[in-house]
């Protein structure tokens, strides 16, 4: 097979298609050494840019969160209802078998129950069960002086301990600042910051709630927190995607 094919199947795959082709052993080390791991690019530019288009229609989400009014930072972002549009639920299928991989590794050296089944919706029914019904599934937009402050995305007792936000706009291009914030409190330590700049169409997996953290001690929980740090001109949206409902 040639490069050129090569490169023209990589263009024309599924988004489903390009996380299962993701290099999934690499990116579980590096999220064991940083908590957070970039994949390669998993949508186009259009593909991106109509994502970022539904943000203007209102009948797309079960609600809007203005950040400045709850005191977590500037900007807006916005639930999606259910049923959700399909770019999204496609994602959020392909990611879970990989996480989960993931998320169960994580759990056995921290000695905690792994309740995750193999499949998302089998986990989803758990969460509504539990009374964890409403979509988490969230579109974000950000202005220039937007910025998001540290926070978990906790619902419930009901959590997946890995995320994943995607990159809708370009950065340096359509907006300056906006780099990703994860802050890692390190068992007995001071904590440690990471930033990373999302490229458009690519996606960051990250650590929920908290990850295991190898000490003198043998594996300690080490707790997380992430948010977006300010936007300095343009805008910038993101899609997150949440493995438990709200």
């Amino acid at each position: 097979m040639t490069t050129t094919t090569t490169r023209r199947r990589a263009r024309t795959a599924a988004p489903g298609e390009r996380v299962a082709a993701a290099d999934w052993t690499a990116l579980a080390e590096e999220l064991d050494a940083l908590g957070c791991a970039l994949t390669p690019r998993l949508l186009d530019p259009a593909d991106c840019r109509a994502l970022a288009a539904l943000y203007d229609d209102p009948a797309r989400f079960r609600s809007t969160v203005d950040m400045a009014r709850h005191r977590f930072g500037s900007g807006e972002y916005r639930y999606f209802a259910d049923p959700l549009p399909e770019p999204v639920r496609a994602l959020r299928e392909a990611f879970y078998p990989h996480l989960l991989r993931i998320a169960r590794d994580w759990a056995a050296r921290l000695g905690r129950p792994a309740p995750w089944p193999d499949t998302l919706g089998e986990w989803l029914t758990r969460c509504h069960d539990a009374g964890q019904s409403k979509s988490s599934q969230i579109l974000l937009r950000y202005g220039a002086g937007d910025w998001n402050a540290l926070h978990r995305d906790l619902f419930g007792e009901m959590v997946f301990p890995l995320q994943v936000v995607i990159g809708l706009d370009a950065p340096g291009t359509d907006y300056t600042g906006g780099e990703f914030l994860l802050v890692e409190q390190r068992p007995r330590a001071q904590s440690r910051g990471t930033t990373t700049v999302l490229c458009q169409g690519h996606a960051l997996v990250f650590t929920t709630r908290d990850r295991p953290v190898r000490s003198a001690r043998g594996w300690s929980a080490g707790a997380v927190r992430h948010g977006v740090s300010t936007v300095r001109s343009g805008h910038r949206h993101s899609l997150g995607l949440v493995f438990h409902d709200a």
